[in-house]
């Protein structure tokens, strides 16, 4: 769910539509040229931590858009930088009410919050990392016997339950 494995789903169902990530990666374009590395952090930053799209995700999109006369590419420090192009903005300007509604929609969950917020949401993606490498690594490790295995469960268990009940109330 978190991290890069969040792609198609998560509560609120698929957090994109079909076609919507090229015009969030256009839309960045249109802020500054970036390289695809570059898109990538941002939309992870933008979604805190809790979204990152893979580069098999953002590079075709790039080569498309590339296709398309949209943004041109050119080398810089050992990157392809993309910049977009008029076209590419006349499209943008087309497409501006399906642009905004996209982030509107992306904002309900991932909005801005206040910088305390921001460093409470990377400490729980951490956290909830940080679990998931411990389990891991200890039963990939060594064996761990039926009785922890059933209390590592009952704690996930309460724990996921009580956090039911907190986002419920």
């Amino acid at each position: 769910m978190f991290g890069r494995g969040w792609h198609g789903g998560g509560p609120r169902g698929r957090l994109f539509e079909k076609g919507d990530l090229k015009y969030v990666i256009l839309d960045l374009l249109s802020e500054r040229p970036r390289h695809g590395y570059d898109i990538i952090q941002e939309l992870e930053e933008r979604f805190r931590g809790f979204y990152t799209p893979s580069p098999g995700s953002v590079y075709p999109i790039l080569q498309m858009l590339e296709d398309m006369g949209l943004v041109t590419v050119e080398p810089r420090d050992g990157r392809k930088t993309y910049t977009i192009t008029a076209a590419g903005r006349e499209t943008l300007a087309e497409r501006r009410p399906q642009v905004d509604e996209i982030w509107s929609r992306l904002a309900v969950g991932f909005g801005h919050p206040q910088d305390d917020m921001h460093a409470l949401w990377h400490d729980l993606k951490d956290e909830l990392r940080e679990l998931a490498l411990l389990f891991g690594k200890r039963a990939l490790a060594r064996h761990i016997d039926a009785e922890k295995v059933r209390r590592i469960h009952a704690v996930i268990s309460r724990a996921r339950k009580e956090i039911e009940a907190i986002l419920s109330s």
